[in-house]
């Protein structure tokens, strides 16, 4: 797969392959036919929930939409070799949000999604959307300051600290303040 090919063009070609319609992934996934075809368009940059959905529903691994399916071991991410795989926008034509960096690319037969993650700063005023899925997580703050909001709990985190934590409760993970914030995360699901 081309490294620079959008997020909603993997999902669609992953679709397409498996001769699923739209409609009968949104109902495998759990979602609307109406996010997916904005999805596969390219006009909604999702959270990692609704694309682990996604990914169950066609049978591969999140990381596919990030990846091709080389099987390599042990993968080995230089820093200076990085390159962005995945990044999210709030809306179409909006400034960059996240920038994800997947550091298990190249090993397909994972069972852990791991993540160099850059997170831009947000509106003060941005409302935190909160999202769930199956699995776990685990992050390490590296740069900046990071909000998460666990359920009803809110904390912030700092260098060096980390969480650990069940996607099923619904979370949001942002900046802190007007710096961005540059995290390692580990994604686990089931």
């Amino acid at each position: 797969m081309k490294q620079n090919a959008t997020l909603g063009s993997r999902v669609r070609k992953y679709r397409e392959a498996r001769e699923i319609s739209r409609v009968q992934l949104a109902e495998l996934a759990g979602l609307t036919e109406i996010f997916l075809a904005s999805l596969e368009d390219d006009d909604v940059y999702p959270s990692i929930g609704p694309l682990q959905k996604v990914a169950r529903a066609l049978g591969v691994r999140l990381g596919t939409f990030m990846d091709d399916e080389i099987t390599r071991d042990p993968i080995i991410s230089r820093a200076g070799d990085r390159a962005a795989d995945l990044t999210m926008h709030k809306a179409r034509n909006s400034r960059t949000e996240l920038v994800y960096h997947a550091l298990g690319k190249g090993k397909s037969d994972r069972n852990m999604e791991p993540f160099y993650i850059e997170i831009m700063p947000d509106e003060q005023d941005a409302e935190h959307k909160l999202s769930s899925h199956q699995g776990e997580e685990f992050i390490l703050v590296v740069k900046g300051r990071l909000f998460v909001a666990y359920g009803r709990e809110e904390h912030i985190l700092e260098a060096g600290d980390t969480i650990y934590y069940n996607s099923i409760v619904p979370h949001h993970v942002g900046a802190y303040g007007n710096e961005a914030a540059e995290i390692v995360a580990v994604i686990y699901h089931p």
